[in-house]
């Protein structure tokens, strides 16, 4: 049964892919409302290129990052609005949290929840989070943490966007010290927004997807040259949502492979990136 479309998912779908309102009106309608489904129907008919993962911000808040001796330690914290998002309480309380969770490296949001708040023995992070609702007049709510360990071998580059609306995080294998050019990088991931580190890691789904696309958009070609086309296709959509891939947003006549080789050789040892981390508020 075919859902309803709402001007909502509309808007959602021309934010995404560029398309206008009557064309993604048009695409719900032929895939039963079905947003993904409609996302494919436009770039079949060649609409829509480049789409955005991302659709409308499900929750307002800010993203901090705290740098302890042992780990390094991410959180997103939820609040109603904006308005609380930005007063200083509210990152007030972030930064606490945060700074908590880097040197304490709890397992779990729940487990930092209810550990004994550093600075005042006696109440617990979450009676810190409950007091600091009763304040702003507003839910607060930690919604995800994560914990980097640090490591002899690993350097770990952190970059906030946004004002904390972003945050993200890559890790080089290779050796310490070489913290700033991991920052370049992850400057890169915020602007750039890849969903996978390299072509490897691209679900057999989704290649499957891409490959049908391709084939849809290049029919009544040869047999021979189709192969071809779709191989093409393929690579630019690698170098679309692979880091490993993508053209540098600082210098668009490398790709991130190459700054990494460049960096490599600059000291004299091989830099790889072991993962990548984008957070943003809401998604």
């Amino acid at each position: 049964m075919s859902g309803k479309v709402t001007a909502e998912m509309v808007k959602e779908l021309r934010e995404r892919t560029g398309v206008s309102m009557s064309k993604c009106k048009e695409a719900l309608d032929q895939s039963g409302a079905d947003m993904e489904k409609a996302i494919d129907f436009l770039r079949k008919s060649g609409m829509a290129s480049a789409v955005k993962k991302e659709g409308r911000e499900a929750n307002e808040g800010l993203i901090g990052f705290a740098d302890a001796e042992q780990a390094i330690a991410i959180i997103e914290v939820n609040s109603e609005t904006d308005f609380v998002a930005q007063n200083e309480k509210f990152k007030l309380f972030i930064k606490d949290i945060c700074a908590e969770a880097a040197s304490t490296v709890p397992a779990s949001v729940e487990d930092l929840s209810k550990q004994t708040y550093s600075k005042d023995p006696s109440i617990t992070i979450d009676q810190y989070r409950a007091l600091t609702v009763q304040s702003l007049g507003e839910n607060i709510q930690i919604k995800r943490m994560m914990i980097l360990p640090k490591a002899s071998d690993l350097s770990i580059g952190l970059y906030s966007h946004m004002g904390g609306k972003i945050v993200t995080a890559v890790l080089l294998k290779g050796g310490s010290g070489h913290e700033a050019i991991a920052r370049e990088i992850a400057m890169h991931v915020a602007a750039e927004a890849p969903d996978y580190l390299r072509p490897e890691e691209v679900p057999s789904d989704v290649k499957a997807r891409e490959e049908e696309i391709a084939k849809s958009q290049i029919q009544g070609k040869p047999a021979n040259m189709v192969e071809k086309i779709v191989e093409g296709k393929l690579k630019a959509f690698y170098d679309q949502v692979c880091l490993v891939c993508q053209k540098y947003v600082k210098d668009n006549a490398m790709t991130i492979t190459d700054v990494l080789a460049a960096e490599s050789k600059r000291v004299g040892k091989e830099l790889t990136i072991e993962r990548f981390i984008r957070w943003k508020v809401g998604v």
